[in-house]
């Protein structure tokens, strides 16, 4: 083959614009993989949310907790959004229990910003059970 030095150039340029491409989509696959989340720290703080549920008087705490533990996975496994809803919505394809959480969420919001009648065993169980899932689900228990 013959090569001018223009064609040379033009190849010279087709190659670097090719390496550049790899390289920005390589940096930008490596900085969206989800973070590995450290088990040992959620089965913990899991465990004592766990012990909240001994009383009918801390059962809202363990639900404000449960949401706190999943928002924090979300974080951590970089979903995006700036409010825990939005990472919700982000997350909701990973998430095999997604309508449970989203009410436990809102259950959690009203106990934060509204009078709430006392709780009932069987919805702190489905609340808790759905956060629980949906840890599993994201790798943090």
């Amino acid at each position: 083959m013959n090569f001018s030095s223009s064609n040379m150039t033009m190849y010279l340029a087709v190659a670097a614009g090719v390496l550049l491409l790899v390289i920005v989509l390589t940096a930008s696959l490596l900085r969206r993989r989800p973070k590995k989340l450290n088990k040992q720290k959620y089965q913990r703080r899991w465990q004592e949310i766990q012990s909240l549920c001994g009383k009918p008087d801390t059962w809202p705490l363990a639900v404000i907790d449960g949401d706190k533990l999943l928002d924090d996975a979300l974080k951590q496994r970089r979903f995006k959004g700036r409010t825990m809803g939005e990472r919700l919505v982000s997350a909701q394809h990973s998430l095999s229990e997604n309508d449970t959480v989203w009410y436990g969420h809102k259950l959690r919001n009203r106990l934060v910003h509204e009078e709430v009648a006392p709780l009932k065993k069987s919805e702190v169980i489905r609340v808790l059970s759905g956060f629980r899932q949906a840890l599993k689900d994201l790798g943090a228990l």
